[in-house]
């Protein structure tokens, strides 16, 4: 079977799984959980195969890194599919009601997207949080991992159909796609796909929105900053940036740029470049940083460089605004944060920064759908439409109106025999 007949199946599935009740998504999601358990041996045996061939292929450390799928990896996506369970049902909610005139009832109700076609990196739990989103949100989608993981996902995305027909889901409401050319196709396929979901480097992201006509939701780079403001806290602030960039270096939400206040510069990055020499995290910074710390020169292009490794660019600034500016300049709008002690100083940070995810006093590594309560998620997004931020349910539905009638005509309203009396109504269809 080729993409194209993937992606019919899927069309169809599609239609199929918007109607299915909440109960028959919960079973599929638990037994789910209990079968990633008892494969678990077979799952990490796939991915030690792939990690062996990805280390003869001489993949980066951050990639392999990605790449683990291990039994504490299992647990996190177990405990994903559990928490996704508890989630209400986001299909067929009513989200807005009005009436147009007596007995003339309008609904805006959350319905599925229809076929999601979803392109990730080498992370396998990515395969396990998106297929079960896309299945509570009742969409079907079509998954394009990195070939890296290859034995992986593949024995990811059969324990996946098989749970699949034993809780009898429509048939062909999810596949595995393994090469670029089945992207390509893919591409092309706007009468059967609704939705692409791209997760990889900018110049990747940025081919995907330039050759199809499918709407592209997505991120590209992660250019993720924290600021430490003249009223920080140093402990708290040595804190949240270790975290922010060490916690985990390989993902987008991790730390790249360091910002720091003239006025508190002396006082903290000495501090912090003991705390970072600890992790081997090296450093790059501007001018007036290396005139207090020891650290590599700082180029123009390590400000807008994702290193998703043990690597730290730092900037002195003059004031708040310096900071804001430098983070909508560089940034990606993926995630930025601060550390102050001062309310009215976070409060304009968090609002003229131009990002997805904005805090204060918090690590940039709770950028996560999962942390955020949203059941995991497909991927965080910086677009301005649609859906922004981590994309968990709510990210993977739309709406429809639905407009209950008595035999009216709009003739009625047209020639004034009647008035619209556009009067919201706080009840469910």
């Amino acid at each position: 079977m080729n993409i194209i007949d993937y992606a019919k199946k899927a069309k169809n599935a599609s239609l199929l799984l918007a109607a299915i009740d909440t109960a028959r998504k919960n079973d599929y999601l638990a037994m789910l959980a209990n079968a990633l358990k008892a494969h678990e041996e077979d799952i990490i045996k796939a991915n030690r195969e792939d990690i062996a061939r990805s280390e003869t292929e001489g993949i980066s450390a951050p990639l392999l890194k990605r790449l683990k799928f291990d039994e504490a990896k299992i647990a996190e996506a177990v405990s994903g599919l559990e928490s996704l369970v508890k989630l209400p049902e986001p299909v067929g909610i009513t989200r807005y009601a009005m009436e147009l005139d007596e007995g003339l009832e309008l609904y805006r109700v959350s319905c599925p997207i229809g076929v999601i076609g979803v392109i990730f990196e080498s992370r396998p739990d990515a395969l396990v949080q998106i297929s079960s989103l896309c299945l509570k949100s009742g969409n079907a989608v079509l998954l394009k991992g990195g070939r890296e993981a290859l034995e992986t996902n593949r024995i990811l995305t059969k324990i996946i159909v098989e749970v699949s027909s034993q809780t009898e889901m429509p048939e062909g409401w999810v596949h595995l796609l393994e090469t670029r050319e089945d992207v390509k196709t893919m591409l092309g396929l706007d009468e059967y796909i609704d939705l692409i979901i791209p997760r990889g480097s900018n110049e990747f992201v940025r081919y995907i929105m330039d050759n199809t006509r499918i709407p592209v939701l997505g991120h590209a780079d992660g250019i993720c900053h924290l600021y430490v403001d003249n009223d920080a806290d140093v402990d708290m602030a040595i804190a949240l940036t270790v975290d922010s960039k060490t916690q985990y270096v390989s993902v987008c939400n991790a730390l790249e740029t360091l910002l720091v206040h003239k006025s508190i510069a002396k006082d903290f990055l000495p501090a912090l470049k003991k705390a970072m020499d600890e992790k081997r995290v090296e450093l790059l910074g501007c001018d007036a940083t290396r005139n207090i710390i020891s650290a590599a020169p700082a180029r123009e292009e390590d400000w807008r460089t994702e290193y998703l490794d043990y690597k730290l660019s730092i900037k002195i600034v003059d004031s708040l605004d310096d900071a804001i500016a430098h983070i909508n300049q560089y940034g990606s709008g993926h995630t930025d944060a601060i550390v102050t002690g001062n309310r009215d100083t976070a409060m304009r940070f968090m609002e003229l920064v131009d990002s997805a995810n904005v805090f204060w006093n918090a690590s940039t590594r709770f950028s996560d759908g999962f942390r955020y309560g949203l059941g995991a998620e497909v991927g965080i997004s910086t677009n301005k439409i649609h859906a922004r931020g981590p994309v968990g349910l709510e990210g993977l539905l739309i709406y429809k109106y639905k407009l209950i009638g008595n035999g009216h005509t709009v003739a009625e309203y047209a020639e004034g025999r009647k008035k619209f009396t556009h009067r919201k109504l706080n009840k469910k269809l």
